[in-house]
């Protein structure tokens, strides 16, 4: 039996995991959308731009599981990065119902340019911690993440209780989200 860090009588939310990085991305977004949107990008047209610039994700539903959007919402988000020419859809394969987004010069041009943006707030959020902190904190996110991703392919999470062994019943993520999950203490 792995290790129980929580007790039952001891409980705190405020304190748990889930809270503590649910918060930092709140905080997160609470300091990049504003820096964006003074560029004309949205927090999730943003992500979208650096994610199929990095290779993370390469089509709508990829988006919309690894980001928890709606598919009508990632649509609309987009239709508008399209239209401003900063991304095109592309049909690959035999199946021409599958479409791939892929950057156009001048959408890997406006990713490249809010790039030093991000990293510049990075920076000054982790000011404060030694290189190994950083380091260390990176290294526990991604085995965070590593294990929470397993947990779902092995199926040992289901509604309303911890079942060990039964079949996963909710959505797989894909193999491009499934590799998102290391690089998501750098986003």
């Amino acid at each position: 039996m792995s290790k129980q860090h929580y007790q039952v009588s001891t409980y705190k939310a405020r304190s748990s995991i889930g809270y503590l990085v649910k918060r930092s991305h709140s905080l997160w977004l609470d300091i990049m959308e504003p820096l964006l949107e003074a560029h004309g990008f949205s927090f999730v047209q943003y992500v979208i731009l650096a994610w199929l610039r990095e290779g993370i994700a390469v089509n709508p539903r990829d988006f919309c599981v690894q980001f928890r959007h709606d598919s009508g919402a990632m649509t609309r988000v987009v239709d508008q990065l399209c239209e401003r020419g900063l991304l095109e859809r592309a049909r690959r394969g035999v199946d021409r119902r599958k479409v791939e987004l892929q950057l156009t010069p001048a959408g890997l041009d406006a990713v490249e340019k809010l790039i030093p943006l991000v990293v510049e707030k990075l920076n000054v959020v982790l000011g404060d911690f030694s290189t190994d902190e950083f380091e260390e904190l990176q290294r526990l996110m991604i085995k965070m993440n590593s294990k929470l991703q397993a947990t779902l392919e092995t199926g040992a999470v289901q509604t309303g209780a911890v079942h060990t062994g039964a079949a996963h019943t909710g959505p797989a993520l894909p193999a491009a989200a499934r590799a998102a999950t290391e690089l998501s203490a750098e986003t």
